[in-house]
């Protein structure tokens, strides 16, 4: 049994040594896979730094264009205010329009039959003064047709007969006084 003891020692040995390899080649894998993580790490840091330049740039793009958007919402709102008056304005204006319109629709009717009187007065004082008008060419005429005659007392077979029919054709002087309410 002596024999045991060195045996032993030398399994033992052996064990020590199988597990200082075992050991060894653990460590040699676990130090390459430090090495590749650092790497990464390595990687992803400088990716990160990217990321982050990038990052502030977009974010300082994006409050220069929340500022200009700011800005321009600040002039859109002065023309949304001028157009708003402008259409005030101009509801404003249609009312008074609106105003205007019924009064004198109202005192038309009111006064529809002083209107149509007035109407028909000026349309008789028209055709008078038209009259009167054609009276005084006729005279005028009859004095050239008697200087032309040169003092001959024929002055008659000079004139047409139907001179005052063809000049007076046409007019509606009786029917209009007529309609004025005047009589014949």
């Amino acid at each position: 049994m002596d024999w045991i003891l060195p045996i032993a020692g030398i399994i033992a040995a052996v064990a020590f040594l199988v597990i200082c390899v075992v050991l060894a080649l653990f460590l040699m894998q676990l130090l390459k896979t430090v090495k590749g993580i650092n790497e990464t790490l390595d990687g992803i840091q400088g990716q990160i730094q990217g990321i982050t330049r990038e990052s502030t740039d977009l974010l300082h793009k994006a409050n220069r264009l929340t500022e200009d958007i700011q800005d321009k919402s600040l002039r859109l709102n002065s023309v949304v205010d001028a157009v708003k008056g402008v259409g005030d304005s101009v509801q404003t204006l249609n009312t008074s329009v609106d105003r205007v319109t019924n009064s004198i629709t109202h005192n038309i009717s009111q006064n529809e039959d002083k209107i149509s009187q007035v109407i028909q007065w000026s349309n008789v004082a028209m055709e008078v003064a038209d009259k009167w008008q054609l009276r005084r060419d006729r005279r005028s005429n009859v004095s050239s047709y008697k200087s032309d005659i040169n003092s001959s007392n024929d002055f008659e077979t000079q004139v047409p007969k139907n001179y005052n029919e063809k000049t007076t054709q046409g007019d509606n002087l009786n029917e209009d006084k007529i309609g004025a309410g005047l009589k014949k």
